[in-house]
């Protein structure tokens, strides 16, 4: 479709259902928000009249009181705005599930990077056979995360599944119901959830989404690409699992939860094969047949609920591979298809259903290393050399105690190490076989995980995990080169990863990375580490994985995956895609299995597509990285100043929702580092970080210096030198349009009153006039007329949220600005934006 045909498609699916079913909406029986919905139109034109001419929220807020109700009494406008609050939260669920219910009509199975089209591509290019040997060895895996991005509680994401599944049948009366239902269910959690509860919401879309998602696809690949019997061995599509394995700053995660997520794990999968066996069983009925079916049904429901161990994956798959035989050779392979598509999800997901990672902040094994120095060896591990300290932590075995630590956090780490066996005897060695370590930035990082399985007992030929050091500065990034060419050639790791089939994953990470750095810095140079690590890997003998810590918005590594992934020329290892998918990317992108179907492939085909054709717009001559490199040097020193402004911190304390994030119920690690300290920068969480400069509709993470280092360029007469760059860099050019798709998020009409402020005034502007300076030239170097100008369906989408969501902007910051004033209902004012992040946050999707 062109985009006229695209806005045209949109209008009709999309933005036309919901102006139908929010009339429906807006007369339903709601306790307490009766005529509501006529209501807040008319905040929304006073707030899309205002903000533009620089008037303050109060301003507007008591001009729609004053014109539109009779409410006077402050406590009584208090409990409206609430109302407008809960109700704008659920016209943006009604709006997210017209436009999943939407999601056929929109994008076609023939599209650019579907299975499909990679298919009729390799064909004209005489590459089957090319395809075929990468899929044999090539995987994406996406890895689950519990970042607290999403606000819904699982009760109202039960709702938002069933009201996609009564739109997409235009089921009126059912649609009623659900919309109902939706107004007396409450969106927020009473408390915060534990990570074991975090682990479960995940659970649910493996069972509910990913088990038909990932195997339909799988079979589709298979099915596409090989001939009947010829399925490929290797699990080409992956899952990982962080909720209940990620340590990192949640004190809440204990080794306890650990185990019994990963119990939960392998109950959930056994539930699924049980269910598919029951399927599979009413077809193969026959002779010979049927009885092993039974006796392995019966297996499977017992371990369901005694997890004794008594059934492996091997076990489940010699059943079915002897029931194959006696199909094919007996009855003729009737039905053959039904049983190969439980075999194939056996081997995808074994008894484990997605791998959990164990992850830790290197600064804490730090520490916990120099405690068990101390207390086993009597050394002071500072006063050590260097060569002493690598001694120590490669050779030394022990098989220590937990009990004999006082230091609860030693003990617990202690103790989650040891049950890392009994997690892979239950559920497979892909249970659990990676500990990542953020943070790092030297070899001592990796070698002191190494160390504490060591000391926990194991031989070195045990240790079976992968130990993967997270690099997320700017220091460690810079660093990483040095850390892995030292780790490589050091005796003991190098017998390590020989045993791991030289095979070393990677994991760089983006949010802090940008926190750090700033978007053009950050995104360069992470492309070029990964370079420099290949280049090292390679020399080394070792094949390098990288692991992405991409969040939801281009301001974390998010945005347009797909051409992130294709945009990596051959200078970058392409053994695997591994991702992190967070909080509300899981549900509006992998939600439903249609959605999630579509973006697997899509990721899957960007690591395929070179296999097939090179793209001379994915590498980098000479010239363009010396344009990258100054380019990332001069949006770094604007970056950096602003970050070194004195009021960048109080301008996000007291004129941002910065202090709330903290208050709401969403997840169940602290919003910041260090929670006893004051507010430091180095001490921010990169997701409240980049979300309040979200709710703030300043995004400034995600184009911030951009527009200061093309300026350096257009004013030296350079400018032509950056249009040949977006026309002939898919690096460049996706860089610039997820920091246009930033953009396009932002409205500083909503802080146009900030101008005039006399403490912050000076700073606000600084920020909006970089956000002029980049507009005006990601335009004129990209030759758009509007940002965002050849992405018709996502610009739509973008523009009805916002208007969706301005009245809640406006009552936010109505909010701040009344406790700003130090207003005598204050708490009243503060429950209020905490409130109102929720609706904002679930509108923007991907957001923050």
């Amino acid at each position: 479709m062109n985009t006229e045909q695209s806005i045209n498609k949109y209008r009709q699916v999309v933005e036309n259902k919901y102006q139908i079913y929010n009339s429906l909406f807006m007369n339903l029986p709601y306790d307490k928000m009766t005529n509501i919905g006529s209501l807040i139109p008319f905040l929304y034109n006073q707030s899309a009249e205002g903000f533009p001419k620089g008037k303050t929220p109060t301003e507007i807020v008591e001009t729609f009181f004053q014109k539109h109700t009779e409410i006077k009494d402050e406590n009584e406008q208090i409990d409206l705005l609430f109302r407008f609050i809960q109700y704008i939260e659920r016209q943006v669920v009604l709006f997210d599930s017209i436009e999943d219910a939407a999601f056929s009509s929109l994008f076609s199975y023939t599209d650019e990077g579907t299975i499909e089209s990679l298919y009729q591509l390799a064909k004209q290019q005489n590459k089957l056979e090319e395809v075929k040997q990468k899929l044999a060895d090539f995987a994406i895996r996406i890895v689950f995360t519990a970042h607290p991005t999403q606000f819904y509680p699982n009760n109202v994401l039960r709702i938002i599944q069933d009201l996609r599944s009564a739109v997409q049948h235009d089921s009126v009366s059912n649609v009623d119901l659900l919309l109902q239902q939706l107004g007396k269910t409450p969106f927020l959690n009473e408390e915060k959830p534990t990570p074991y509860d975090e682990a479960m919401s995940v659970i649910y879309y493996l069972r509910n989404v990913y088990y038909d998602a990932v195997g339909e696809l799988a079979s589709q690949i298979n099915s596409t690409f090989f001939d009947h019997g010829e399925n490929v061995e290797n699990p080409f599509i992956q899952l990982g699992f962080w909720p209940g394995g990620d340590r990192d700053g949640n004190p809440f995660v204990t080794a306890e939860i650990t185990r019994k997520v990963a119990d939960e794990l392998r109950s959930a999968i056994l539930k699924s094969y049980y269910g598919h066996l029951k399927e599979v069983r009413r077809r193969l009925t026959f002779k010979e047949i049927s009885e092993p079916l039974k006796i392995l049904h019966k297996k499977i429901y017992d371990e369901m609920f005694t997890n004794e161990g008594n059934v492996s994956d091997e076990d489940i798959l010699n059943t079915l591979n002897e029931v194959r035989k006696t199909l094919i050779q007996r009855h003729n392979g009737i039905f053959l298809d039904i049983l190969d598509n439980l075999i194939q999800r056996v081997k995808i997901f074994g008894l484990h259903f997605a791998s959990l990672d164990i992850r830790q902040n290197a600064n804490i094994h730090d520490r916990i290393i120099r405690d068990i120095v101390q207390k086993e060896f009597k050394l002071n591990f500072d006063e050590l050399s260097e060569e002493e300290q690598i001694k120590i932590l490669t050779e030394k075995e022990l098989n220590i105690d937990e009990n004999d630590y006082e230091d609860e956090l030693t003990k617990d780490t202690i103790l989650n190490v040891k049950q890392l066996r009994t997690i892979q005897k239950l559920n497979g060695k892909r249970g659990v076989h990676r500990y990542i370590i953020s943070d790092s930035e030297t070899i001592f990082d990796v070698l002191n995980v190494y160390a504490l399985f060591k000391f926990c007992g194991y031989k070195d030929d045990e240790i079976d995990y992968d130990i993967v050091p997270l690099f997320e500065t700017i220091q460690g990034l810079d660093m990483a080169e040095n850390t892995m060419d030292i780790l490589y050639n050091l005796p003991v790791y190098k017998k390590h990863l020989s045993r791991r089939k030289n095979n070393q994953t990677i994991m760089l990470g983006f949010s802090d990375g940008t926190k750090d750095g700033g978007y053009l810095k950050a995104n360069w140079e992470i492309y070029h580490t990964k370079e420099t690590l290949t280049k090292v890997s390679e020399r080394n003998g070792m094949k390098v994985i990288f692991f992405d810590g991409r969040g939801g918005p281009p301001a974390r590594g998010g945005g347009k995956t797909r051409q992130f992934y294709a945009s990596q020329g051959n200078t970058i290892a392409n053994n695997r895609i591994e991702l992190t998918i967070q909080g509300q990317t899981i549900t509006s992108m992998y939600g439903a299995k249609m959605q999630a179907k579509y973006n697997f492939e899509q990721l899957l085909t960007a690591g395929i597509q070179s296999t097939v054709s090179e793209d001379p717009k994915a590498s980098l001559n000479p010239e363009e990285r010396e344009i990258l490199d100054e380019l990332a040097n001069v949006s770094l020193q604007k970056y950096a100043n602003l970050k070194a402004h004195e009021k960048f911190i109080p301008y996000l304390e007291n004129r941002s929702t910065l202090n709330y994030y903290g208050k709401t119920n969403i997840g169940s690690r602290p919003s910041k580092r260090n929670s006893d300290s004051g507010l430091k920068f180095s001490d921010l969480r990169a997701i409240p970080f980049v979300g309040s400069w979200s709710q703030l509709k300043q995004n400034v993470p995600g184009y911030f210096g951009v527009g200061s280092a093309l300026k350096k360029y257009k004013d030296e007469g350079k400018i032509d030198n950056l249009k040949i760059l977006f026309e002939e860099s898919s690096f460049f050019k996706t860089l610039i349009l997820n920091s246009m798709m930033s953009m396009q998020k932002t409205y500083f009409p909503l802080t146009f009153y900030i101008e005039n402020d006399k403490e912050y005034g000076e700073f606000w502007k600084i920020l909006y006039d970089e956000f002029l300076l980049t507009e005006e030239l990601l335009l004129e170097i990209s030759g758009y007329n509007s940002l965002m100008e050849k992405e018709p369906i996502n610009k739509s989408s973008i523009l009805q949220r916002e208007k969706i969501v301005l009245p809640l902007l406006a009552i936010q910051q109505y909010a701040l600005e009344k406790i700003q004033n130090d207003s005598p209902k204050k708490e009243a004012y503060e429950r209020m934006v905490t409130r109102s992040l929720f609706g904002n946050i679930n509108a923007s999707r991907n957001s923050a």
